[in-house]
């Protein structure tokens, strides 16, 4: 059988999106659906974690998430981001996102590689800085391990929390021929969905490790793996392996 169906489980994300011109390309129907959906944090939440913005120096982001809702708090908190303020991002998209909300000036902010360990030289280098770390409910533990291990001033807060979509509206998600994870949550939001998924010919693609870790504990097999240094896209590698598949 070949390759038809595909689910991605979030949200389309724009009419440039790769996976489009893969669907044309490769005459497959390709249908997105948010496996989770984030709810975020009040003012008093953030009060109530003790959490003053004025207070740091820099702030610290893991995730186009966290940018979005550390400035949405900032203005209904009535704290005026001052332009002094530096910024630290794991990765370039995060960084080029970063100018939703501020004019983009290479000084004020640095820019990881991939992965948040990358980050830590630079945080070192700047250790009289105060640092803040907005981030959702889950976050990697290895993330705040590593920066205890600094010896530096931070804080994390929690500014949004992630829960699980209802997916009651895929009654046919066993018709899909490929269904792509990009978190825990999302592995996780499947099987609170569907207690009685059984996966049978579905290919599963993972992209980063913890998800396919958490796809692998909860007994998937994993067809497809990404990022490789050969396909560091999904498209990429859902390209390659429907053209061979087929």
């Amino acid at each position: 059988m070949k390759i038809n169906n595909i689910l991605i489980s979030h949200p389309l994300t724009g009419l440039d999106s790769p996976y489009l011109k893969l669907s044309k390309n490769k005459n497959v129907k390709i249908d997105f659906r948010s496996f989770i959906e984030v709810k975020g944090a009040s003012s008093s939440d953030v009060r109530k974690q003790k959490i003053n913005f004025s207070d740091f120096t820099v702030v610290l982001f893991i995730s186009k998430n966290s940018v979005d809702h550390y400035f949405r708090l900032a203005k209904s908190m009535r704290f005026k981001v001052p332009p002094s303020m530096k910024y630290v991002c794991q990765t370039e998209a995060i960084a080029y996102y970063l100018q939703k909300y501020i004019i983009y000036r290479k000084r004020k902010i640095h820019i990881g590689k991939k992965s948040f360990k990358d980050l830590l030289p630079y945080i070192k280098k700047h250790s009289k800085e105060k640092f803040l770390l907005p981030s959702s409910d889950i976050l990697k533990p290895e993330i705040p391990n590593m920066l205890l291990k600094l010896n530096i001033s931070w804080k994390r807060a929690i500014l949004y929390k992630t829960s699980s979509s209802d997916l009651s509206d895929l009654k046919h998600i066993i018709y899909y021929d490929i269904l792509v994870f990009f978190s825990p949550a999302c592995i996780k939001s499947l099987f609170e969905n569907f207690p009685n998924f059984d996966q049978n010919n579905i290919k599963i693609a993972t992209f980063g490790k913890n998800t396919l870790d958490a796809a692998a504990k909860a007994g998937l097999k994993i067809a497809i793996k990404v990022p490789t240094p050969e396909f560091p896209s999904m498209s990429m590698a859902l390209e390659k392996y429907i053209k061979e598949y087929n």
